[in-house]
């Protein structure tokens, strides 16, 4: 049985692995891959979610700089 199942299989000098940087390069994209799949699962309109969130980023950027420079110079007049 053992000579039969050596044939089969490759040797260890026929398996072909990729180097170390082609390897890292792979699990990268693969990991970029399932994190665009995650970020989109369940949404409908990718566009949509990502304009709100430069709406949203834009809104805390601005409320930054409103309350670094002393928050909002508005005045409370009665007629």
């Amino acid at each position: 049985m053992g000579i039969f199942t050596s044939c089969c299989k490759p040797s260890a000098t026929e398996v072909l692995t990729p180097d170390a940087e082609t390897r890292r390069r792979q699990q990268a994209e693969a990991a970029e891959r399932r994190q665009a799949e995650i970020s989109s699962r369940g949404v409908k309109d990718p566009a949509r979610v990502q304009r709100m969130q430069q709406r949203a980023e834009e809104m805390e950027k601005r409320e930054r700089e409103l309350e670094k420079g002393g928050g909002a110079n508005l005045r409370w007049t009665s007629d």
